[in-house]
């Protein structure tokens, strides 16, 4: 009886520090639309697929490229106009026979144009990253989740597509608090299999969840393969 208590001993050892997990992307994002607009172009066929410089979404700009070349053009008119109203306030300036009364005019004018230029200003800023975000273009991610079809029309905050960042993996598992010490220092075994890889990060706060546990992160470069159960073993 003593002989088979050590032995289930051992086993408990053994097994205490051995985990499982799915290797996910290390990072997903939600993309939303940060614009109001129809939708001209959704890459439909790229879902599923890794984007290369890609064209995902694109919501009619027409309008506001027009706005923008006319705003545009109001600025070089309001700067020409501020340019003479300015140089005839320095003229009025240097005329003794001129009262401060005409002169206090003439500066609120260069004033009036100068808050009409930064007004214009503003507009053109806004204008162009309006149109800027109306074309979401994708670099090197896999595109996951495509919500938006062509003629669909989308407000701030509606999601557009979700997509994916397969250059690293990571692994979630959640670790007894009373064990977190024991494993910083050991080897990592991911299948039963030796590996350089170090903890990434520990959450020392206790899970929602997991309300014992603290969450551990162990990241792996260029995975083959995502979304399989990974063995995790500390020895």
């Amino acid at each position: 009886m003593r002989y088979l208590l050590v032995v289930l001993v051992f086993l408990n050892l053994s097994f205490a520090n051995e985990f499982y997990a799915k290797l996910e992307p290390i990072e997903s994002f939600q993309v939303k639309s940060s614009v109001s607009g129809k939708v001209i172009y959704s890459n439909e066929m790229i879902e599923g697929k890794k984007s290369n410089n890609s064209k995902i979404i694109e919501i009619d700009s027409y309008v506001d490229r027009i706005d923008l070349e006319q705003s545009r053009a109001k600025l070089k008119a309001v700067n020409e106009m501020m340019k003479i109203e300015e140089k005839n306030y320095n003229r009025l300036l240097k005329v003794t026979s001129k009262s401060g009364f005409e002169k206090d005019n003439q500066k609120l004018k260069v004033i009036n144009f100068r808050t009409t230029k930064a007004d214009i200003q503003i507009r053109i800023a806004n204008l162009r990253d309006s149109i800027k975000n109306k074309k979401l273009i994708e670099k090197s991610n896999y595109i996951y989740n495509i919500a938006v079809k062509k003629g669909d029309y989308v407000n701030p905050g509606t999601f557009l597509y979700e997509s994916k960042d397969l250059s690293r993996g990571k692994l979630e598992i959640f670790v007894p608090i009373s064990d977190i010490e024991s494993i910083k220092d050991k080897k990592i075994f991911l299948d039963s299999k030796a590996t350089d890889l170090k903890i990434a990060k520990i959450y020392k706060v206790a899970d929602t969840k997991h309300i014992s546990s603290y969450k551990v992160e162990i990241i792996i470069n260029n995975p083959k393969t995502f979304s399989r159960l990974v063995k995790i073993e500390f020895k």
